[in-house]
């Protein structure tokens, strides 16, 4: 599969304020890249570049092997969908589906047969003459979506366009939106700040953090082996421990963290005084009553299909999750926590602030070592 959109040292900022840094992207032709990142990391700048809503500062950004840095917005093979649908309410949907064709000056029978076309696409053939307040929420993103491929762009953007609507309709739209993209062979290019709904919808996931890209890859991957602490934490939960380590193994190290020690996986070019993070997602973490990390159970959260045990350990706690309801553990009770060596996942150690009691001279392990063999 080709490339359609590549990205080279892209770079934007205002005086000294840097929104992206320093950034490379590769994205697919005909697929469904999520563009994922907290508020503020620089992911809807990256879009409105690809859009040509915005210049960046110094960088390439390539559609299908042009250099359109710089090339205005009107002349790129690049539709946008936005959050607030922005359609004219004065119009009929025909008419806002066709807006793009009517600026152009579409001979008007090819222009009705293509407004046939989008709208039976999106499922609203019969709603031509209504007008966009007689719509719901959903109806109207579908004669955005609508609007933006009428134009057969090479590329559609989707900028939060789901975010507006109730948590039940956005799972419908998730799912339509999917089959609108297969069935097109289209790429789309789609910028959110949550995780279930990239998870969901995504062929390949970019996750953007202070304006660079910390990991790009399927969406199983990026949460069975998140790359760093912040994708760790930010995609799903996980209990993640940074820590020193103290003893070499063919195969583990011991790692001291505040709560005891952990042995866990040993990583290439390691060395004892090294800085290591680590992470285990909350249902690989086991409970027993007398091998492990001690804690106390401080809280049971219900929901639905599981249930989250927050188990408060020293200086933090640990979340661990199973289906159902438990019923074998009791707020208050004292646990032993352990987890399989195969689900530690090691992470690029961010500069995190190491405890300090952990080099400090009068350093004493809470508990012992934990190790499921």
């Amino acid at each position: 599969m080709v490339d359609i959109i590549k990205i080279r040292n892209l770079d934007k900022y205002y005086g000294k304020n840097y929104i992206l840094k320093n950034l490379d992207l590769d994205i697919k032709e005909g697929e469904f890249i999520s563009i994922l990142g907290p508020s503020g990391s620089g992911k809807t700048t990256l879009l409105r570049m690809i859009a040509g809503f915005e210049q960046p500062t110094s960088g390439q950004i390539f559609l299908d092997g042009k250099n359109i840095a710089g090339v205005p917005a009107y002349e790129r093979a690049v539709n946008t969908v936005f959050q607030q649908y922005a359609l004219f309410p004065n119009l009929t949907i025909a008419e806002n589906v066709a807006f793009g064709l009517t600026l152009k000056k579409f001979p008007q029978k090819e222009k009705s047969e293509r407004v046939s076309q989008m709208l039976h696409l999106v499922q609203l053939s019969g709603f031509e003459n209504r007008m966009p307040h007689q719509l719901s929420g959903g109806q109207k993103q579908r004669v955005a979506i609508a609007r933006a491929l009428i134009n057969q762009p090479k590329v559609l953007i989707l900028d939060e366009p789901l975010s507006a609507l109730d948590r039940k309709l956005r799972k419908s739209m998730q799912l339509e939106l999917r089959k609108i993209q297969k069935r097109l062979g289209l790429t789309f290019i789609f910028v959110t700040h949550d995780q279930e709904e990239a998870m969901t919808i995504s062929d390949r996931i970019a996750v953007i953090n202070n304006g660079k890209i910390d990991q790009i890859d399927y969406p199983y991957k990026i949460y069975e082996k998140p790359a760093t602490e912040f994708v760790s934490d930010f995609i799903g939960e996980s209990n993640v421990w940074n820590g020193q380590v103290k003893k070499l193994g063919k195969d583990t190290v011991h790692v001291a963290v505040e709560a005891g020690e952990f042995i866990i996986p040993r990583p290439t070019h390691i060395r004892v005084g090294d800085l290591i993070s680590f992470a285990v997602r909350p249902e690989y973490i086991e409970l027993s009553r007398d091998h492990g990390i001690p804690g106390i159970i401080s809280d049971q959260i219900f929901v639905g299909g599981s249930t989250q045990l927050i188990i408060s350990i020293a200086n933090g706690s640990v979340q661990k999750t199973t289906t159902g309801h438990i019923a074998e553990f009791k707020n208050g009770e004292m646990v032993f926590i352990s987890f399989k060596p195969e689900k530690v996942v090691l992470l690029q150690n961010e500069g995190n602030e190491i405890y300090n009691a952990i080099s400090h001279p009068n350093f004493s392990f809470l508990g012992g070592d934990v190790f499921d063999s």
